[in-house]
């Protein structure tokens, strides 16, 4: 789960670096050389990219420093945390809906993929199976229990 967004970002990173390398600096370079900087509009656009890039950079390290340091040890084995399976069961309607409760770069709703820290992520968080759970929603106030968790150490993955 993690190792591919890591690798996605480390990917990008490198991409990012070869642009600082060569391409940004040749746009610069050859902005600069159309003459007067003050009123040179590809000039601007080239160095605006360049801090446009270097700021994507820097989010894009930080990223890969916070993702290296989740200890999967630390994650409960019982209850509800990253990378849980959940099924829960709304209240108020019966209805079941499964849930992986995943970091932000991977959220994907359509697929039942909800970052741990969107409203019912963070509602879930450190409950068991058989716990109920409300949770403030755009809907209106949920009443949820957890019918089934399969947590990150209990996952083929």
């Amino acid at each position: 789960m993690l190792k591919d967004t890591i690798a996605k970002l480390e990917a990008e990173l490198g991409d990012i670096k070869r642009l600082l390398a060569s391409e940004i600096p040749n746009e610069i370079n050859r902005a600069a050389s159309l003459g007067d900087l003050k009123e040179n509009a590809e000039y601007h656009a080239a160095r605006e990219k360049k801090r446009n890039t270097e700021a994507r950079g820097a989010q894009i390290s930080e990223r890969i420093r916070f993702l290296r340091s989740i200890d999967f040890e630390k994650i409960a084995r019982d209850s509800v945390g990253l990378g849980s399976l959940v099924t829960l069961e709304d209240l108020d309607t019966g209805k079941e809906v499964k849930y992986e409760l995943v970091i932000a770069d991977l959220v994907d709703a359509a697929a039942g993929k909800i970052s741990i820290q969107a409203p019912i992520g963070k509602a879930m968080l450190g409950k068991k199976a058989g716990d109920e759970f409300s949770v403030v929603l755009p809907a209106g106030k949920r009443e949820y229990m957890i019918n089934k968790l399969v947590t990150i150490h209990n996952r083929d993955m």
